[in-house]
């Protein structure tokens, strides 16, 4: 799954167009390196998103096209 809809079906960014625009700016990394909105995420990997002073880190666990809000906690753990 592309690393733009992976950020807006887990809700770590609500709309799409703003995961985009946080990869265009470099705020995104994935296992330390500077991601683009198509990088492709999977099982394992580690994704750091910079919103303004606050560093969030998280490791993904799973990746599915769909989810509803409360299982969308699921897809992901903090660090």
């Amino acid at each position: 799954m592309r690393l733009d809809k992976y950020l807006k079906v887990s809700r770590l960014i609500k709309r799409r167009p703003v995961a985009n625009e946080a990869c265009d700016a470099g705020r995104i990394k994935v296992n330390d390196k500077t991601a683009k909105a198509s990088l492709s995420v999977k099982p394992g990997d580690i994704i750091e998103i910079a919103f303004g002073n606050k560093n969030v880190k998280v490791e993904v666990l799973s990746v599915q096209e769909t989810y509803n809000k409360e299982e969308a906690k699921e897809l992901f753990r903090y660090l």
